[in-house]
C-alpha cells in the first residue's frame, strides 16, 4: 500500500477507499460515476470491516472508511484517527439466507433444519458485521446450539457468498445487495430475514485524518450522500434514511 500516493500529493489525485465487502457491487458503480465526473481515481481495498479497522489502527494510508456497521467508525474517532464531524450512514443493510439452488425452498427459517442442508455460511462475528447479525438471528431462533455443528464461517461476507455459490455450502446468510447483483436467472432461493431478529446493520462512512483537508476526499463524502447516489443504493438492496 505505500506504493499509493494521497491526494493531497502534488502528483496525483487518487482516492484510497476502504470498503467493507457486502458492499463491492454498488461501489464499483459509485467508482465509475466518480471517476467519471470529476477525472480522479480511486483505488479500493474490500475486506471484512475487522480487517479493515485493524489494518487502519496499524496504519495503512486509507483516506476514507466504509465500514458495514457503525461501531468501527466511532471506534477510530475515539482513537484520534478519524474525523468526527465527517461519520454518517451511508446505508443499512439487509440480511438474507440464500442457497445458489434455485429448486430449494427457501421460505421461511424451516429451511435451516431441512435434513439435506450439511453446512449453512456464515461471516465471522468478530470479523464481519453481517455475521453478528447472522449469529444473532440463530439465537433469536433458538436455533445456535442445534446447528453449531454444521456452521461454517467465511472470514468475510464475499467469502460467505462464495461458500454458498459454489455449492460447498447450501444455505448462507448473506446481504441482500449481494443477490439482488448476481446476473443469473433465477438467481437461487432467497428468505429475506425479518429484521426484527437482528440489531440494524447501519452502515457508516468517516474521513480518516490523514485525509482532513484533502479536498478530493471532502468531495467523495458529498457526492455520497447525493440523491443520485443514495437512489442507487437503494436499488443495490439497502436501506437509506
Amino acid at each position: 500500500m505505500s506504493a499509493y500516493l494521497l491526494c493531497g500529493a502534488a502528483i496525483s489525485e487518487e482516492l484510497l477507499i476502504a470498503v467493507a465487502s457486502n458492499f463491492s457491487g454498488p461501489m464499483a458503480e459509485l467508482v465509475k460515476r466518480f471517476e467519471a465526473q470529476t477525472g480522479h481515481d480511486i483505488q479500493v481495498a474490500y475486506g471484512s470491516s475487522g480487517r479493515l479497522f485493524a489494518q487502519i489502527r496499524s496504519g495503512a494510508p486509507f483516506q476514507i472508511f466504509l465500514s458495514a456497521d457503525q461501531d468501527k467508525p466511532a471506534r477510530l474517532v475515539d482513537l484520534g484517527l478519524a474525523d468526527p464531524a465527517s461519520r454518517f450512514t451511508y446505508a443499512s443493510g439487509e440480511l438474507v439466507l440464500w442457497s445458489a439452488d434455485s429448486s430449494r425452498e427457501v421460505v421461511d427459517s424451516n429451511a435451516l433444519l431441512s435434513p439435506d442442508v450439511q453446512w449453512i455460511a456464515l461471516a465471522n462475528p468478530r470479523l464481519a458485521p453481517y455475521g453478528t447479525a447472522a449469529a444473532e438471528v440463530l439465537d433469536e431462533l433458538n436455533l445456535s446450539a442445534h446447528l453449531s455443528g454444521k456452521i461454517v464461517q467465511g472470514e468475510n461476507i464475499a467469502q460467505t457468498f462464495q461458500f454458498v455459490e459454489s455449492g460447498n455450502a447450501q444455505l448462507g446468510f448473506v446481504a441482500r445487495s449481494q443477490v439482488l447483483n448476481l446476473p443469473e436467472t433465477p438467481a437461487g432461493a432467497n428468505w429475506v430475514v425479518p429484521d426484527h431478529l437482528y440489531r440494524p446493520i447501519r452502515q457508516d462512512a468517516v474521513l480518516l485524518n490523514r485525509a482532513i483537508g484533502c479536498q478530493v476526499c471532502s468531495e467523495f463524502m458529498s457526492f455520497l450522500r447525493e440523491d443520485a447516489q443514495r437512489s442507487l443504493i437503494s436499488a443495490s438492496g439497502y436501506r437509506v434514511d
